[in-house]
């Protein structure tokens, strides 16, 4: 007897990031070091090319591909930048931004505390993708968070 197939396999989240990059194997490799990411596993394709990749940063997936411009599948390098930044969540911030900076990315937004009660910089690593790193520090409450992005915002 076939056993059911589960709509979301074990280990994946609601929404993944996949991410295409023109060198994908490279991404997996900085990835590691810069928020030590577990590869999890690849499909080559031609010319070397990864078809399908995944990784694990903390509990979280994410596929990767590499560019296939003939099938309109490009980088942000290829697209002239991106607006999609993903957002990693980490136990100390400053350590793990300096980590990925050690390992190629750029810093677009240095470490520092933010009103919404995170310390929080952004990144953009070497495929032309934007990360925000943060730590949350400290809990604030509506009325000073509505009242802190406005005067921040305002």
């Amino acid at each position: 007897m076939n056993k059911p197939v589960k709509p979301i396999p074990d280990g994946m989240h609601t929404v993944t990031p996949h991410l295409v990059c023109a060198g994908a194997a490279d991404a997996i490799e900085f990835y590691k070091k810069a928020f030590n990411a577990v590869e999890l596993g690849k499909i080559p394709g031609p010319e070397g090319k990864l078809v399908h990749a995944l990784i694990r940063i903390g509990d979280s997936t994410i596929m990767l591909v590499d560019e296939f411009p003939a099938h309109n599948t490009l980088g942000p390098k290829s697209l002239k930048g991106s607006p999609v930044t993903i957002h990693l969540y980490v136990q100390n911030v400053d350590t793990v931004f300096n980590q990925a900076v050690a390992a190629g990315a750029n810093i677009t937004m240095p470490v520092a505390d933010m009103f919404w009660g995170d310390r929080y910089g952004v990144l953009e690593d070497p495929f032309g993708h934007h990360w925000s790193v943060a730590t949350h520090v400290r809990d604030v409450n509506p009325d000073e968070l509505q009242k802190e992005a406005q005067k921040a915002c305002g």
